[in-house]
């Protein structure tokens, strides 16, 4: 006989709503008709109300769904019937959509989950993601760089990153402070825009009227530049769009300066001015030799030109115009300048024509002035366009060679004039060339929507295919070296000049024996012309390559010149494993280099080029018709 089993039989049809739905009828059944809760309720007049409520809620149940067949068959109809303008709808169906439940949504995926989990994206929108997710790689560079400087060397110039100290090589006006704040707000990194405008409240007015020597080129570019986009970036007296001080706080500062700065126009006895300037007592002089660089001198003006449209005072600008003005009647060589210039004299120096230093952004501003003034350009200032194209004429016509055995195009050097030898020395700084060059032939816009509407001349389209070949020897600059990063010279191997055993280290690069590396040019200070020019050359070409180009610049800043503790280092040879750094972080890093990376991997409508120009520190200025005026 088998043993009784643990339980009655009622319990076998006992409900387990976790595992077999009930129905209404058995909930109603465990619960309100159950022999005790019915007895208590029915003793209190509160079980009364609240059993009454219950079975109108079942009738109103009852009711939607006896409802639910007829209103199936019937919406159409309704869906056509109108009373007094509005459609009539019956009780049940509202009721429903009281109840209906809220949607289920999916799960939120960040750029690089949805670009692996999702293989019914599309091509384009991978694409699209993928340079989203590099873009911000670039935006947590640029935070980590400045969290080295904020850290260790706030309101110094520059940050040592090796030595975690600061250091004032610019005058000591926190030149890293202005140089990274308009990137900061373009990135959208409202606490660093908030820490950086609050240290320029602070502290900048005071130590512009206090500080000593300072040089008029470095501090116009960089400080100067750097106020006027934040001002305007920041909302221009408008409305802000970022956090921070009120617009006006960066006006009132970069005019403060701007007064100190003239004296060095003034006081000197030509139109071109002297080389640097004593903040504190408005006084200026000349450099030692008397002479300042070409490239100086001729790269003032999109800053003061600005200064002067946002305040309505002309001063800035007619005292930075002259000297182009004065520079358009000296003697050239097919447009082409030499590099240093007296203050004293008025004349140029030496016969040393080159587009590397000291000469370089001459050629830049001649152009980006003339674009600076939109559709409202004067004829008066047709010269400057007119110096730029006789330039470039000179350059392809005396400097532009190939180079052996490959056939790279590059721009050398005229040490001793035209009627002297050709060197195949090339800086990093002429990597500028190509962006200016595609900028100057498309005016900023791409270059199918030029071709469409006909604008571009032969000698544009020559320009731009040479600008494409520059770029592609300046890459090649960086992928020929062991680190993936360029030295700050390079000689190219031709048929008069080539010196063996000085290759870049890079054995399986293509181009290894056409490019020559010396020993005391091997070093790299982070510097932005390539990427520069490769973000020109994306929005006007959308041609990807440079994209993927620069890339692989940003990679190998990452991985031989970061320094974990914060910033980033420069280094001392660009050919050898591990590369030794140099304990120094230039503020252009995140000035210029960071922001040019940034925008190359973003939405061309972000600063779009026929809207900005760039100055020479690549701080964007809007053209004419797009400025806000104060």
């Amino acid at each position: 006989m088998s043993k009784s089993l643990p339980y009655s039989m009622k319990d076998v049809h006992y409900d387990n709503a976790k595992f077999r739905p009930r129905s209404f009828f058995q909930v109603l059944n465990k619960t309100t008709l159950s022999g005790s809760i019915k007895r208590e309720c029915a003793q209190c007049s509160t079980g009364r109300i609240l059993l009454m409520l219950m079975i109108c809620g079942l009738a109103c149940l009852m009711l939607i769904q006896s409802d639910h067949a007829q209103y199936s068959s019937e919406k159409v109809n309704r869906i056509g019937t109108k009373d007094g303008g509005n459609i009539t709808e019956d009780v049940g169906s509202r009721f429903r959509r009281f109840l209906r439940k809220p949607p289920r949504l999916p799960p939120r995926l960040s750029p690089d989950e949805i670009g692996r989990n999702n293989s019914s994206i599309s091509k384009f929108d991978k694409e699209a993601l993928k340079w989203m997710a590099r873009q911000q790689r670039v935006r947590e560079a640029f935070i980590h760089a400045w969290s080295g400087y904020a850290k260790y060397a706030m309101g110094f110039d520059e940050l040592m990153p090796l030595s975690t100290r600061g250091v004032d090589g610019l005058g000591g006006l926190g030149a890293t402070i202005v140089d990274a704040i308009d990137t900061a707000m373009i990135m959208g990194v409202d606490d660093i825009v908030s820490e950086a405008g609050s240290w320029i409240e602070t502290h900048l007015v005071e130590r512009i009227k206090q500080k000593g020597q300072v040089n008029l080129f470095e501090t116009t570019i960089r400080i100067l530049g750097g106020l006027l986009s934040a001002y305007h970036l920041s909302g221009g007296g408008t409305s802000p769009t970022h956090v921070g001080p009120k617009s006006i706080v960066y006006l009132n500062a970069a005019r403060t300066l701007a007064d100190r700065l003239l004296s060095a126009f003034t006081l000197s006895p030509t139109p071109v001015p002297f080389s640097d300037v004593v903040l504190h007592d408005n006084s200026a002089h000349p450099a030692p030799d008397g002479l300042s660089s070409t490239s100086e001198v001729s790269t003032l003006q999109l800053e003061f030109n600005f200064l002067s449209t946002l305040t309505g005072d002309p001063k800035y600008r007619e005292e930075a115009m002259k000297v182009l003005e004065h520079l358009k009647t000296l003697p050239k060589v097919e447009g082409l300048v030499p590099i240093y210039i007296s203050s004293h004299t008025g004349e140029f120096s030496g016969e040393n024509i080159r587009l590397g230093s000291r000469g370089d952004s001459y050629y830049e501003y001649l152009l980006k002035v003339w674009l600076q003034q939109g559709t409202s350009r004067s004829s008066n200032l047709t010269y400057l366009y007119d110096m730029y194209q006789e330039a470039m004429k000179g350059v392809k016509h005396l400097l532009v060679r190939k180079s052996i055995p490959n056939g790279l195009v590059f721009v050398g050097e005229l040490p001793y004039g035209s009627k002297g030898a050709f060197s195949p020395k090339m800086d990093h700084l002429v990597c500028f060339l190509p962006g200016t060059l595609a900028l100057g032939a498309t005016k900023g816009i791409t270059k199918v929507k030029a071709m469409k509407d006909n604008l571009l001349s032969f000698e544009d389209l020559e320009n731009l295919k040479l600008a494409e070949d520059l770029a592609k020897t300046c890459f090649e600059m960086y992928s020929v070296t062991s680190t993936g990063l360029a030295p700050e010279i390079a000689y190219f191997h031709v048929k008069e000049f080539f010196e063996a055993g000085l290759d870049g280290g890079n054995k399986t690069s293509e181009y290894v024996n056409d490019i020559i590396i010396k020993s005391a040019d091997r070093h790299n200070l982070l510097r932005p012309e390539t990427v520069e020019s490769l973000f020109v050359l994306y929005r006007i070409t959308k041609d990807p390559k440079y994209r993927d180009w620069g890339w692989q610049i940003f990679e190998a800043f990452e991985k031989y010149t970061k320094v974990e503790s914060g910033g980033y280092s420069s280094l001392d040879d660009v050919t050898t494993l591990p590369p030794h750094k140099r304990d120094k972080m230039e503020t252009f890093f995140l000035g210029e280099t960071l922001k040019y990376l940034y925008l190359l991997f973003g939405d061309s409508t972000i600063i779009p080029l026929d809207k900005f120009v760039f100055n020479t520190e690549a701080h964007p200025l809007p053209i004419d018709n797009s400025i806000k005026m104060q």
